[in-house]
């Protein structure tokens, strides 16, 4: 092993490009798991690789043999260990335009359901009703849609108002939107683990934080508490939006996300 790491690298071209490409794979492998638990995982295996190296390069047979095992038995693991970052990785990947190039809403179809969804939640926010509402992009959401009741009906504000009215039988749980319609409501989403999420955050919030970690989906959280509108994306959470900044988002990024070539997703953050 440490053979080849000496004869990688000689400074040839060749080697140069080779070396950049690892370390732009290693790079973006980091700001998918950033944020995670897998960050301690690869740490970990980081560790495993230097002590490896060292013992190899001073001579220490049994415990080189003893590292090379442990390591060879992780990396028949890490596809299992690091399978939800592998998915999501994957996911950017499909997502590009190389693959599939579309549209969600164009023009005033896009500004009609953007308008519709604000002044739904500033009149939830300014009444402290909770609510979780998920817009479907690319990724599909039917595993999760299936789990609420199927509604198909037109976007329109007094219609999420009335879904997530207390005590009414669909407010529990999150209504799913595909284009400017509203494809089901009190729908079951998984729970993000994120260690960075506050641990005052509910299970709303962790459930609109959840779906963006495992789609492109975009998540809009009211606060019961507090009527604070949140918005979650690739996993991360943005709250405290006022009723400008909030269209001003969905307004901009809806229709930006769906014109990125692929050679732009790969850069850092999707910007």
């Amino acid at each position: 092993m440490l053979d080849k790491l000496k004869e990688l690298l000689q400074p040839t071209p060749i080697a140069i490009v080779d070396i950049a490409i690892v370390l732009y794979i290693i790079y973006r492998l980091y700001m998918t798991i950033r944020g995670t638990r897998a960050v301690q995982l690869l740490k970990g295996l980081i560790v495993l690789v230097f002590f490896n190296l060292i013992s190899q390069f001073i001579g220490l047979t049994v415990t080189n043999w003893l590292l090379e095992q442990v390591m060879t038995v992780g990396i028949v693991a890490l596809p299992i260990i690091f399978y939800p970052e592998l998915r999501r990785a994957l996911e950017h990947i499909g997502r590009g335009s190389l693959f599939t190039k579309s549209s969600f809403l164009a023009g005033e179809e896009r500004s009609h359901a953007v308008d519709e969804l604000t002044m739904a939640l500033i009149q939830l926010s300014s009444r402290r009703v909770g609510a979780l509402v998920v817009w479907e992009q690319e990724t599909g959401l039917k595993d999760w849609s299936e789990s609420g009741v199927d509604l198909d009906a037109v976007l329109t504000s007094e219609l999420i108002i009335n879904i997530f009215e207390p005590n009414t039988p669909l407010h529990d749980g999150a209504v799913i939107l595909r284009g400017d319609r509203i494809r089901a409501a009190s729908c079951y989403l998984p729970l993000s683990d994120n260690p960075e999420l506050s641990i005052g955050l509910g299970t709303r919030h962790r459930a609109g934080v959840g779906i963006t970690e495992q789609s492109d989906a975009v998540s809009l959280i009211v606060s019961e508490e507090t009527g604070a509108i949140s918005l979650a994306n690739e996993g991360k959470l943005t709250r405290y939006l006022d009723e400008k900044s909030l269209r001003e988002w969905l307004e901009t990024n809806l229709h930006r996300r769906h014109q990125e070539s692929f050679f732009r997703r790969l850069q850092p953050n999707g910007k």
